[in-house]
């Protein structure tokens, strides 16, 4: 399965919209249910509306009412795909309002890959618990 979120990734990455970085990410964010959402990352002249992939693919979701995910698969790079793309806080903060601390988050590209927790990408991470 996690091969398969990184393909997905990787499909993703094709629709990547960064005339400013050169620097293309894609996601695959598998929900509880199955079924995947992807997302790119999405530049803007002014840098502040940028959007990553990994908020892409979770606002897709949220926006259809899916709210509860087991893994996202990242993969990004300027020409090649690098093998330490990895989530901005931004996005593991969406993340931690929307999934366990045992969520997997895929890295690297589709032949290889390492499989982190969002408790090891975020180790104190501010949630509703804390409000």
């Amino acid at each position: 399965m996690y091969q398969k979120l990184m393909e997905q990734a990787v499909k993703a990455r094709e629709q990547s919209y960064s005339p400013y970085s050169g620097y293309k990410v894609g996601s695959a964010l598998l929900s509880k249910s199955g079924k995947i959402y992807l997302g790119c990352n999405i530049e803007n002249a002014s840098y502040t509306p940028t959007i990553c992939a990994e908020r892409t693919a979770f606002f897709k979701a949220i926006s259809e009412g899916v709210k509860e995910f087991e893994a996202i698969a990242i993969v990004g790079g300027k020409d090649t795909l690098s093998p330490s793309c990895t989530p901005c806080g931004v996005c593991r903060q969406v993340m931690v309002e929307f999934c366990s601390p045992d969520f997997k988050i895929i890295l690297g590209t589709p032949d290889d890959y390492k499989i982190y927790t969002l408790k090891e990408m975020l180790p104190y991470s501010f949630s509703q618990k804390e409000l």
